[in-house]
């Protein structure tokens, strides 16, 4: 559905353009309607700007016939779930008017694109396909402002020479207005220096030519003469149907291809930024932007910027200042970009990393060793207690002096028998710490409930896969003096076992390979030989419900933390992460890793 300017707006524009360099060229929307307070239309580029986002929309004049809808101020609504009224397309508008105007019972909208029929003896909508009835209604509005003489030729901004020698003056007192115009004045005055300024505004029209003009609809619209007179009420009309979006924009807010470009005459007296390259507009943007972040305004980053026009980054740079002097703590700038990975990367390039072996490895499946029964593993760790304190086993919640409270089938063990751990010395009900066991992934190992200490060496329930490991020669942000650690994980889909959630069930494996990168320093290839532990112990991944998908019998990331991103950190996965290292590593020692864990695999 088409989008359109109301009449008011319409009106409001004509008067800035009819008003010429008097009113500079721009056109503060917010002056008319309050809801359209952060959009601007500058004239020169016929470009409507969103202030708050940096959102950069075209947008254009349209002819209509005097005798049509919005030429007698009519509008067609249909009524919504929620009980309000949405205006019709302005084509659409104007068909059901003309059929209306010849007294048809009713109108078939299936020609201007909508399969809906219209029946004015009840005046609903009814959906052809499903049936369903709306109620529709006539109001009538303000008309659309008239145009009349000869159309406009391409050409800049102001018009006439008559129009030019106009004396300047701002259109109200209001901030915006009196900011545009000064720094309008500043361009004039000081070419390049200062702030960053808006272009020079050029004349709100159509493409010149009667060919360019889409007709007015109905039997009664009038042709172009000669001259390409045309006379009829003014609204601008999108080149493409666009649907209003929640990301604000206005409601009937016309999008659509920009005017002709300005003609070699139509050269004005004074410096515009349009004269200038992109590479000046962009020293200007980032010297206001400087400006900005030192007096404490907070970044926020404008979207919808990237372009060859030298208007978009002028535009940001007056909008960081409107923004400012309307109170809003905010300084635009050019939206960050997601890195995730390197440069490309040759063969040749692709080195092993010194001190570590081989290039690969798969995973391995450790079992526990055959013939040992959960009551000889944990024998290991415990101690008997024959006189438990009066305090609760934080498994069952019973007192220790009471037998324990889990209700599982434990017939080698007595449910009043108590236990110390070795090394943490918390204790439970031995009853307990055997169900626990039983209920876990029965590795031989066993964790402390209370302060996570792990007994044992811990694995988990990773599913096969691959891990890859090289150096390639780019820098890491933040890690500008040594070259990165590539880390690739393959893991395909498959079928759950035993220590899954679901054994026998399907699970997905979603974005593998997955890379990961770490400095080649010191440190980081610490972290690497502890992840390659890791990994052969399992407790990389592991089968469950994705946290940002929802996704259930999925692979996910198991409590150790890795970065995705090779040279952006907009997802806080990337560089520079001047502490990553050390969490990374306190991660592991919390799985059980550390130093001494390297040792241990090589024995």
């Amino acid at each position: 559905m088409r989008a359109k300017m109301s009449p008011a707006v319409s009106h409001h524009i004509e008067a800035v353009v009819r008003a010429g360099p008097r009113a500079g060229g721009s056109v503060v929307l917010g002056q008319v309607d309050s809801r359209l307070a952060p959009y601007i239309i500058d004239l020169q580029s016929m470009n409507q700007f969103r202030q708050d986002t940096g959102t950069l929309r075209p947008v254009r004049r349209n002819y209509y016939d005097p005798s049509s809808a919005p030429g007698k101020g009519v509008v067609w609504e249909w009524e919504n779930d929620n009980g309000s009224w949405t205006p019709y397309d302005m084509e659409v508008g104007i068909t059901i008017q003309h059929a209306y105007e010849k007294q048809h019972p009713w109108i078939d909208l299936t020609s201007v694109g909508f399969s809906y029929v219209i029946d004015f003896s009840t005046m609903g909508q009814i959906n052809r396909q499903t049936q369903r009835q709306r109620r529709v209604r006539r109001r009538l509005d303000l008309v659309y402002p008239m145009v009349t003489g000869t159309l406009p030729k391409a050409q800049s901004w102001p018009a006439s020479p008559a129009s030019a020698a106009s004396p300047a003056a701002p259109p109200c007192s209001c901030p915006q207005c009196v900011l545009v115009m000064s720094v309008k004045a500043a361009v004039a005055n000081g070419g390049s220096a200062g702030p960053l300024q808006p272009p020079a505004a050029r004349k709100h029209m159509p493409p010149s030519g009667a060919a360019r003009l889409p007709p007015p609809p109905g039997p009664a619209a009038k042709p172009l003469d000669s001259t390409g007179t045309i006379r009829g009420p003014v609204k601008p009309v999108p080149s493409q149907a666009i649907r209003r979006q929640a990301s604000g924009t206005p409601a009937g807010v016309t999008m659509g291809s920009p005017a002709s470009p300005p003609g070699a005459n139509g050269k004005t007296g004074r410096v515009a930024l349009a004269t200038l390259n992109r590479t000046n507009l962009q020293r200007l943007a980032i010297a206001q932007s400087r400006v900005l972040i030192a007096s404490g305004v907070p970044t926020v980053p404008v979207k919808n910027l990237n372009g060859s026009s030298p208007v978009n980054p002028a535009l940001a740079g007056i909008t960081g200042i409107l923004m400012s002097a309307a109170g809003l703590p905010v300084c635009l700038t050019r939206p960050p970009k997601l890195v995730l990975h390197p440069p490309p990367v040759s063969k040749s390039e692709i080195k092993s990393i010194p001190g570590v072996s081989n290039t690969s490895r798969k995973t391995t499946k450790k079992q526990a060793k055959k013939g040992k029964t959960p009551e000889e593993v944990l024998k290991k760790y415990l101690q008997k207690v024959r006189h438990p304190p009066d305090e609760d086993c934080t498994i069952c919640m019973e007192r220790l002096t009471a037998p324990s409270g889990y209700k599982g089938l434990q017939p080698t063990v007595k449910p009043d028998l108590v236990g110390r751990l070795s090394r943490c010395g918390h204790i439970y009900h031995i009853y307990c710490l055997v169900a626990m066991y039983n209920n876990g992934n029965k590795d031989g190992s066993l964790q402390c409930p209370t302060c996570k200490t792990i007994y044992g060496v811990k694995t988990g329930t990773q599913p096969p896969g691959k891990m890859e490991y090289h150096l390639i020669p780019h820098s890491l942000p933040g890690h500008p003096d040594c070259k990165t650690i590539r880390i690739i994980y393959s893991i395909p889909p498959g079928i759950q076992g035993p220590e899954h959630p679901n054994p026998g069930k399907s699970f997905s494996a979603r974005g593998f390979p997955r890379h990961c990168y770490l400095p080649d320093s010191e440190k980081g290839r610490k972290v690497l030989k502890l992840l390659l532990v890791a990994w052969d112990r399992r407790l990389i991944f592991a089968i469950g419900t994705s946290s940002t998908t929802g996704e259930s019998d999925t692979v996910i990331w198991n409590e150790v933390h890795h970065k995705t991103e090779f040279g952006s950190n907009l997802t806080g996965h990337g560089y520079p992460d001047a502490n990553y290292l050390d969490n990374v590593l306190a991660e592991l020692a919390a799985q059980g890793i550390s130093e001494d864990s390297t040792t241990q695999e090589k024995d």
